[in-house]
């Protein structure tokens, strides 16, 4: 991006879809249509890599391998838990990737030989692979609270992958007791969207004032802060009463939930302090995606990548894309996921062609909407520099503090047109 950027010019940028990437500073080069390219995952990362490397070239052999025939967005998914959006309008096939030439099978990866250049499923396919894109998302680390499982959270749902457990949460809403309480327990970092648990207590705060104004939130953190903290407080405060003695909603920092009696929906807290809710919505520790483990694609939690490309820096010919990948600063945002799987597409084909890597950039925009017509945002971009992803000085930046309605108001459209232009991008 060569021209100064503002944050309201990206903003502007980040609600048409233009991702701040050199994507087309190849020309296109026709190469054997037998190199190809597997990918694990079709959310976010994978879809959107696939998508551009049929861009970068209509003859690539390019698979995407995914478990689920439809994908929900967790971006605008905490909308549907406060009903403000139904969950069709966050669910998407993969009719558009496959228009492009895209073959998609349904099946459950079940591992990677990288020596083999081999991608094995469930269902007893092996699939050969040139270059292999691994887009797993994250998963939880049901270890780290006493109590809590995979089975517990079909009925105390942690809502954090999109989908079925979205619509559970919001049927405990619908069903909870005026006067009720809802208990959030947010994850330590680094987790997907960090903004995401408070702007979910913002929407569920908005659901009962509107429908059951006696009850509130309580949010237990293991952290001391979290993103855009001023901004959300100074909403709370306006909207929920926040720091009073009716506040709907009350956030406990450096004090997060250790254990769960499922039973009596009671949880307990890092100090020892117990609170009982009526909902309670278990957000845990996450890490890479459980196929990333079984590869050897990690080096802790997460898989370490080469920043420019995107390659494993583990695995020869294997590349990790979106919130499984040690990309920071670049946060684990759906946003950030589309805008690393461009560079990714990039790496690959310059791998494949042999070409030199072009000079990448990102851009990331985080859009929380925090009451009846008022959100807030933050934005940022980033390049690449003395081999590691770095944020461009003076760009970006966070909704003024000052209260300005008309831009908070505006800051919703926004969010709404990012929203329709990221998902015509990944799924269309």
């Amino acid at each position: 991006m060569t021209q100064q950027v503002t944050r309201r010019n990206l903003l502007k940028m980040s609600a048409a879809g233009m991702a701040g990437t050199a994507m087309f500073g190849y020309q296109k080069l026709a190469f054997a249509a037998s190199q190809k390219v597997v990918i694990v995952g079709g959310g976010v990362g994978g879809g959107t890599t696939a998508k551009y490397l049929k861009k970068l070239n209509p003859k690539m052999d390019v698979t995407i391998v995914e478990k689920n025939k439809q994908y929900h967005t967790c971006f605008m998914s905490n909308e549907v838990i406060a009903g403000d959006r139904d969950i069709s309008t966050i669910t998407f096939d993969y009719d558009g990737l496959k228009s492009h030439g895209i073959k998609v099978v349904f099946d459950e990866v079940t591992d990677i030989d990288t020596d083999g250049k081999q991608v094995k499923t469930k269902g007893g396919k092996s699939l050969a692979y040139d270059r292999c894109v691994v887009a797993p998302g994250v998963q939880f680390d049901f270890d780290s609270i006493e109590g809590y499982d995979a089975e517990v959270a079909k009925s105390i749902p942690h809502a954090w992958k999109a989908g079925p457990q979205t619509a559970e949460l919001h049927k405990q809403l619908q069903n909870m007791k005026d006067g009720g309480t809802v208990v959030i327990a947010p994850p330590p970092n680094p987790f997907r969207c960090p903004p995401g648990p408070y702007e979910r207590a913002s929407l569920i705060a908005k659901y009962l004032k509107e429908n059951k104004p006696n009850s509130k939130v309580v949010i237990l953190d293991p952290k001391p802060k979290f993103s855009k903290m001023g901004l959300f407080e100074e909403a709370w405060e306006r909207h929920y009463g926040y720091k009073t003695d009716n506040a709907m909603i009350e956030w406990y920092g450096s004090d997060g939930v250790v254990k769960v009696d499922a039973a009596s929906k009671t949880v307990t807290t890092a100090s020892g302090k117990t609170v009982q809710g009526d909902v309670l919505n278990i957000i845990p520790a996450q890490k890479a995606g459980n196929i990333a483990f079984k590869a050897g694609l990690t080096d802790g939690n997460w898989c370490p990548i080469d920043g420019k490309t995107f390659a494993s820096t583990v695995k020869k010919d294997v590349f990790v894309v979106g919130d499984s990948s040690i990309a920071s600063p670049l946060p684990k945002s759906g946003y950030a996921a589309n805008s690393e799987a461009k560079v990714c597409a990039m790496g690959v084909y310059a791998s494949l062609t042999g070409k030199e890597m072009v000079e990448p950039s990102w851009v990331n925009t985080c859009y929380s909407i925090v009451g009846k017509d008022e959100a807030i945002s933050v934005a940022m971009v980033y390049k690449y520099e003395n081999g590691a992803i770095a944020k461009v000085a003076g760009s970006g930046g966070l909704t003024p503090g000052k209260l300005n309605k008309e831009m908070r108001k505006r800051e919703v459209q926004y969010a709404y047109s990012w929203f329709n232009n990221i998902t015509a991008d990944i799924f269309s």
